[in-house]
């Protein structure tokens, strides 16, 4: 069914695209909307749905890559069994707390909002100094772990096999990670950075000096501190589920101070309901924001009108295909998409760089990168009053926020890894990634707006400062533009399908009772809950207050990764002594002499 629905509607798209001229102006904006989702849904969901080799889809083993198997019920079976399976505390709060949420912002909107708004600032003006700091110390944590001797440990034993292959493992803790805020924010950030310059920089908006300086902010949001906190949370996770049996949980961070028998306790309960709370509600506000994204392109591709009806059709066609994702599991729709969405952003970058400005993103993005590694400490550790707050500490807190279902997804995959591989996966190979989209796009929305090409920030100010439409009048100005909208739509719509699946998976892994995997009720419950909280933001309002509710939560999620931090240090000093460091074996090879590259491979091997 899948393939002629894929094909017929992508034949219209591709028309719609290309050759405007054939379609004319006969299908209004919900219909090029509904015909690009089914290009795009069918497609990604023949992906997910295609089977996999003998034995590959199950393992009747418990532990982490146990709970990642969706246990497929009898339709009667799932709906019987669906409650009974829950756990009542971490499935009925957080239900209970969006219930609650949206019938406030229902009957008194500006009430909630501004009570919202007024812990924000609180929080965000008040402890600063708490994101600054943890954030910080997750670099300076993972760098040691990089090159000292706990680098070394290898998760589940020494005998333990990765259950992926390393590009598997990339593809699916990058797209997981990053969801669709690198194309959201790619081609933004940096434009508001230049007509706008922190204050850190002291220089001048609008000049050269604003150029490098806008690009070294753009890193340093998205670089190596940001994903530092997803590791913070996710290695502890890792090395106490692996290593001492504790169970996949975001709670298992307390393991080292309350035992494995005392995560059930009121402390772990309150922990894995605030990570359920945050990863629904900032992915659901990601999914409406992204939405609105969305239908900014296809309104500026077609020049058609788009009604109240899009984005509620939008969300919903979104809805199941992160949905069907999800339910097929890790080995087939998540690992696949995931593929998916790497290639295309592979794609993308490659062809951006070859039809953009090569010289400018080349020269300013040195520049930006040097003025990164000299600078990186005083900027990390910079109070700079209501910019910081704005900017670094909402952005620390809306990692942080994210890092109970990106760190444990992270942890779930990492099975067989070094920690040294997991830090240089985690950390150092998808910041890389992040840093090249940035001065790539950033990089060429500067050159157009410095060089008077394209007036892109008028753009955004003429669609009410809407940070979505920046990247569209970008790359309609570079040769391919027709090409490059539809690639970006593309990477919009997988980007978020890649983290929504894989947050889908992840809180249902999270209510189901200990031990249990979740089934398809669970998962198709959590897909319609989130798509239900993205619509109720999009048609009651309230997103802004949602996010920032959603973002909050990473103040504690900050204070428990040094929590975690300290526990998972005194327990490698405790019982993981005796692993050379990275030192030690540059050491060591120098001395042992040349050896074949069967011997060097053999011993690096994960």
């Amino acid at each position: 069914m899948l393939v002629p629905v894929c094909a017929v509607s992508g034949a219209l798209v591709v028309a719609g695209f290309f050759f405007p001229w054939l379609v004319g102006s006969v299908v209004s904006g919900e219909g090029w909307l509904a015909v690009s989702l089914l290009f795009f849904g069918s497609g990604l969901a023949y992906l997910a749905l295609l089977p996999v080799g003998a034995g590959a889809d199950d393992d009747a083993t418990p532990g982490a890559p146990y709970l990642l198997r969706i246990r497929h019920l009898s339709p009667a079976a799932t709906v019987r069994t669906f409650l009974a399976r829950q756990d009542p505390v971490t499935f009925g709060v957080p239900v209970a707390a969006f219930a609650l949420f949206f019938v406030a912002e229902l009957l008194l909107p500006s009430a909630t909002t501004a009570a919202v708004t007024a812990a924000r600032e609180f929080v965000l003006g008040e402890f600063g100094w708490l994101f600054l700091g943890a954030m910080f110390l997750s670099v300076l944590y993972a760098l040691f772990l990089l090159v000292g001797p706990w680098g070394e440990v290898r998760l589940g034993g020494p005998d333990a096999e990765p259950n992926y292959t390393y590009p598997t493992y990339f593809a699916m803790v990058f797209t997981a990670g990053i969801a669709a805020g690198i194309v959201f924010w790619g081609p933004a950030e940096a434009l508001f950075h230049y007509r706008t310059p922190p204050p850190y920089l002291g220089v001048a908006p609008g000049t050269d000096a604003a150029v490098v300086g806008a690009l070294t902010y753009a890193l340093f949001h998205w670089g190596f501190s940001a994903w530092s906190a997803y590791l913070v949370i996710g290695l502890p996770i890792a090395y106490f589920t692996y290593q001492r049996g504790a169970p996949l949980r975001v709670s298992t961070l307390l393991a080292p101070f309350v035992g494995v028998d005392g995560l059930d306790g009121y402390a772990g309960r309150a922990v894995d309901v605030l990570a359920v709370f945050a990863t629904i509600g900032g992915v659901a506000t990601s999914v409406a924001f992204v939405g609105q994204q969305f239908l900014a392109g296809i309104g500026f591709q077609w020049d058609v009108s788009i009604g109240w009806l899009a984005p509620v059709l939008f969300v919903g066609g979104l809805t199941l295909i992160y949905g069907v994702s999800a339910e097929s599991g890790v080995q087939r729709g998540i690992r696949r998409i995931a593929g998916v969405n790497l290639a295309l952003f592979a794609l993308f970058a490659l062809l951006l760089f070859a039809g953009g400005p090569r010289s400018f993103v080349v020269d300013q993005g040195t520049a930006a990168l040097g003025r990164y590694a000299a600078e990186f400490v005083p900027m990390s550790l910079f109070l700079g009053g209501a910019w910081v707050a704005d900017w670094t500490v909402w952005n620390w807190a809306w990692w942080f926020s994210w890092a109970p279902f990106a760190g444990l997804f992270l942890a779930a995959l990492s099975r067989g890894r070094r920690v040294r591989t997991v830090v240089l996966t985690g950390v150092v190979a998808t910041s890389l990634a992040t840093m090249a989209w940035f001065l790539l796009f950033g990089g060429t929305s500067l050159y157009l707006q410095h060089t008077g090409t394209v007036d892109v920030l008028a753009t955004v100010d003429a669609s009410g400062g809407s940070e979505a439409v920046a990247g569209f009048p970008v790359l309609a100005a570079l040769p391919l533009g027709r090409l490059l909208v539809f690639l970006f739509l593309a990477l919009i719509l997988v980007f978020i399908v890649s983290s929504a699946d894989t947050s889908t998976l992840v809180v249902s892994v999270l209510t189901t009772r200990r031990g249990l995997a979740p089934t398809t009720g669970s998962v198709v419950f959590w897909a319609a809950l989130q798509g239900a909280v993205a619509v109720s933001v999009l048609v009651v309002g309230g997103g802004e207050a949602l996010q920032a509710a959603a973002v909050l939560t990473g103040g504690p999620f900050a204070a428990l990764s040094l929590v975690a931090l300290v526990g998972l240090t005194d327990t490698f000093r405790r019982h993981e002594g005796g692993h050379p460091s990275l030192l030690d074996r540059v050491r060591r090879l120098i001395d042992a002499g040349p050896k074949g590259p069967s011997e060097v491979l053999r011993e690096d091997d994960d």
